[in-house]
């Protein structure tokens, strides 16, 4: 016979109609739940100010970054809360005395307060299995015209 009510389990929820006072800190104060992840990485203000709840958000939910840090791009952003983030690198094929071109997809959970279009740079922290294939979340964006490598560069123009 179950003797505990499934609503009990649901995971609590801290939201507030009303806007933070300019001395109260949100999240602090009883109107938002937020913490930092830690390993320099600011929260970011959406997650701070913002009404929405996903208990898979390393800012406003239960998991918590363990593990490895990876960079990568962002290769496709089709799925909800879900993006596919590549990893090129070179491995060294040792009968040729040569590097050949490689590279992985990994599926990484997408926070609502981060905005992502493909070719984004992101930084992935590890975290515990969240789906069947997601270990990964998205910890920082850096859009894709404000790296520091793409200043040099000038788009092909035509005249």
């Amino acid at each position: 016979m179950q003797t505990e009510k499934a609503f009990l389990k649901q995971p609590k929820v801290f939201l507030s109609s009303k806007k933070p006072v300019k001395g109260n800190r949100p999240g602090k104060g009883g109107n938002r739940f937020w913490k930092n992840v830690g390993l320099r990485f600011k929260t970011p203000r959406e997650a701070i100010e913002g009404t929405y709840i996903d208990k898979k958000c390393p800012f406003t939910g239960t998991v918590s970054i363990r593990g490895r840090l990876l960079k990568g791009t962002c290769h496709s952003a089709k799925m909800n809360r879900t993006i596919i983030v590549r990893r090129n690198y070179a491995h060294y094929v040792k009968k040729y005395q040569r590097y050949e071109k490689r590279h992985s997809n990994i599926p990484a959970h997408l926070s609502p307060c981060f905005r992502v279009k493909e070719g984004d740079q992101v930084i992935i922290g590890q975290c515990r299995p969240l789906s069947k294939t997601v270990r990964f979340n998205v910890l920082k964006v850096i859009p894709a015209g404000s790296s520091r490598g793409a200043k040099g560069k000038k788009a092909f123009v035509a005249i």
